[in-house]
């Protein structure tokens, strides 16, 4: 006998047992049924994209997760987000869209990072975009922001965004003279929550800033609360015309997701975002209680410019739908496995026929019906729809094909009826 191979998985692959595909499905059911509702078309894009396409501008810690690989004289990446190959999709098709483009995409992403607790190599993103011709006004960054909540809110959650505008911190690092060192010192402020201040203070000092300076942005970073609030205690920290135009720009932003009745965000200038392609606005997501981000996003102003010589400009938003049904699991959120079979069909020897035809018919009517039509006992079958967890078994006899009328077992209540076909339909339509 040929020596058998270990049936394994790749290390950080996500892979569901049917009863959690359906409750995950149902996730993404939910927050489709949101980007529909807001006006935002479906788009779906390749898995792998050319390098020079992908790596365009990404930059940071991004760069060294990526999938990079060569299939004959083809560079490719898999892609790593949804947002710079939808930035390539609106350069390419930038004629035969009608702007602002308002598109939303569910597919998987990968990233080579070392897989840990709710941090997966494969996983899906549910985003949605919104991209400008020229312009694009910050009621789109604030719509994106109030998707996202609504997003949370339709899986009956509740949440906490924290948003930054990138240009306040961008400002004082050109008032620092430090602007072509800017990447990087995104870079170390990204990490604060993670690493020791004197570490993130020694790496600053590493990068060329002096300590009152490197006191001086990370106390920037220090900055949370009302939105209003921030931006009146920061109009006199600095002159820089970007900084300025930050704090305007973030204040507009408040003022609009008051218009949207958006209830809970916060500012937090400590907020960055690794992805180098953010130019303002940026926010993360958070369970109300729950110190994991469950999404993000941001406004890139710049992004489509690598493949385009007109400016489009846009805003988008992510929820990390893999990481958040971990969480959710984890934490009780399904408080029961759940089954789309309405019905199992219990057929014998010489009723399988008739029971094929009823299966059809319901289906036909809407019902999710099954036959168990594998040569086995009554009882084997009886004890298969149990370990299924369907609530009604439906038993085809031959005094139900000849009378017409079906026994019809609730398996949790332990009771059963006789109805004919019309009488199904209609306790099935009121079961829903």
């Amino acid at each position: 006998m040929d020596k058998k191979i270990e049936p394994r998985k790749l290390k950080g692959f996500w892979e569901l047992m049917p009863d959690e595909q359906i409750l995950f499905s149902d996730l993404l059911s939910k927050l489709e049924k949101v980007f529909k509702q807001n006006c935002f078309v479906p788009l779906d894009t390749p898995v792998l994209e050319y390098s020079d396409v992908l790596l365009a501008k990404s930059g940071g810690d991004v760069d060294k997760e990526i999938y990079r690989f060569t299939k004959g004289d083809t560079d490719m990446c898999m892609r790593y987000d949804l947002t710079v190959p939808l930035a390539r999709f609106v350069a390419m098709h930038q004629n035969e869209l009608n702007f602002p483009f308002k598109r939303y995409q569910i597919g998987k992403v990968y990233r080579g990072e070392r897989p840990q607790k709710g941090r997966f190599r494969e996983f899906y993103q549910c985003d949605a975009d919104i991209i400008g011709d020229g312009e694009l006004s910050l009621v789109a960054d604030a719509e994106c922001i109030s998707l996202f909540e609504k997003c949370f809110k339709e899986l009956g959650l509740e949440v906490r965004i924290e948003v930054s505008n990138r240009k306040i911190l961008a400002g004082y690092i050109e008032e620092l003279k430090k602007s072509d060192k800017a990447t990087e010192i995104f870079i170390v402020l990204d990490k604060l929550e993670k690493i020791p201040l004197e570490d993130a203070m020694a790496e600053l000092q590493e990068i060329g800033l002096n300590a009152k300076e490197c006191e001086n942005i990370i106390k920037l970073t220090k900055n949370t609360g009302k939105i209003q609030k921030i931006v009146e205690n920061l109009r006199n920290f600095c002159k820089n015309e970007v900084f300025q135009k930050g704090l305007n720009e973030f204040e507009e932003l408040a003022n609009h997701l008051e218009a949207f009745g958006t209830k809970c965000v916060v500012g937090n200038l400590g907020i960055i975002r690794g992805h180098n392609y953010y130019t303002g606005t940026v926010f993360e997501g958070f369970l109300k209680d729950g110190k994991d981000a469950v999404g993000a996003g941001g406004r890139f102003e710049n992004l489509c410019g690598y493949f385009s010589s007109r400016n489009m400009p846009g805003v988008g938003m992510s929820v990390g739908i893999t990481r958040l049904f971990s969480i959710l699991t984890q934490n009780g959120y399904f408080k029961e496995k759940t089954n789309e079979v309405d019905v199992s069909i219990i057929t014998f020897d010489d009723t399988l026929h008739a029971g094929l035809e009823l299966m059809t018919r319901l289906r036909e009517n809407g019902v999710m019906a099954d036959c168990l039509y594998e040569a086995k006992s009554f009882k084997a079958k009886m004890k298969e729809a149990n370990k299924r967890g369907v609530k009604y078994v439906l038993i085809v006899g031959e005094d139900e094909v000849k009378d017409k009328e079906y026994t019809l077992k609730d398996m949790q209540a332990s009771q059963q009826e006789k109805l004919k076909f019309e009488d199904l339909i209609e306790k099935f339509a009121k079961n829903g």
